[in-house]
């Protein structure tokens, strides 16, 4: 039942807006449980519904680039995405970048190389010729901005191939941080790619698992999550959402915000902020819009 229960949430979220049935129709991305994302969903309806002074409409769409497609059609004003997403939003000229996320004062963070603690690698540079994992092929701090690293250190291939240094065959991809994570546990790589807060919060991994591993290289910086505003708002309109979510930062609101986004809201320079994923895209071999 729990199952079934969890796959009709899965599906309701998915379903596009209609038309007209919305003043501002907001798409969060599908990284939570169902159940837990149906209360977030109906808390942030409340919030703006109140703070716009008209109707909010809140999605849940299965993929990233649903909510891009939704961006650039108009069926969606304003989407939660990763820096990546977003920079796939302004190649297609579907969405500018409205908010980001503020992290320790910062509007990024870091990607750590870990491994198993009895292991003795230092840095990437050891682990030449030995298999690795990267968390996904789209993911940001978990293969994006490490091969960028490996490119700024001289260790990447003209192609953009990773094999050419950690060897054939050795590079490999999860479905994910855990995924990737799974393969040192067992042994089919001797490091994974993840973002920092893996190893700095319980949300990825259980205290035990992170007790047998070790950071042993950092890189960065990894562009935060952003809010990207549909290309079809309007200035009056585009502006009113802003200010209305920019209120998720005062005192009484910042458990929703943080239930929702993680971190504090800020406006940030669209280019600036989307620079290391164009510089990780050209070290592998995809140009910049």
């Amino acid at each position: 039942m729990h199952v079934l229960f969890c796959l009709v949430l899965s599906l309701f979220f998915a379903m596009p807006a209609q038309a007209g049935s919305a003043g501002v129709v907001v798409a969060l991305k599908p990284d939570k449980n169902p159940e837990k994302m149906l209360t977030e969903r109906g808390a942030l309806r409340a919030f703006l519904g109140d703070a716009l002074g008209g109707p909010v409409e809140v999605i849940v769409p299965l993929s990233a680039a649903t909510i891009i497609e939704g961006l650039a059609n108009g069926t969606i004003d304003v989407g939660y995405l990763s820096a990546t997403d977003m920079r796939n939003a302004r190649q297609a000229k579907a969405a500018g970048l409205l908010l980001a996320g503020e992290i320790k004062g910062k509007t990024s963070y870091s990607s750590y190389w870990v491994t198993l603690k009895d292991k003795p690698y230092a840095n990437i540079e050891d682990l030449r010729g030995r298999p690795v994992a990267f968390a996904s092929r789209t993911s940001t701090s978990g293969f994006l901005i490490p091969m960028r690293d490996l490119q700024k250190r001289g260790l990447l291939s003209a192609d953009g191939n990773a094999e050419g240094f950690f060897g054939k065959g050795n590079v490999q991809f999860g479905t994910g941080y855990v995924s990737a994570v799974e393969r040192v546990f067992s042994g089919e790589a001797e490091a994974a790619a993840v973002s920092d807060y893996v190893m700095e919060e319980d949300k990825h991994l259980s205290a035990e698992q992170r007790e047998k591993l070790r950071v042993f290289q950092s890189q960065g910086p990894v562009p935060t999550h952003v809010i990207a505003a549909s290309a079809a708002l309007n200035e009056e309109r585009r502006a009113a959402i802003k200010a209305a979510l920019l209120s998720l930062n005062e005192p009484g609101n910042m458990a929703l915000r943080d239930q929702l986004f993680t971190s504090k809201l800020v406006e940030t320079d669209e280019a600036t902020h989307l620079a290391p994923i164009d510089e990780a895209l050209k070290a592998i071999g995809v140009a910049a819009p």
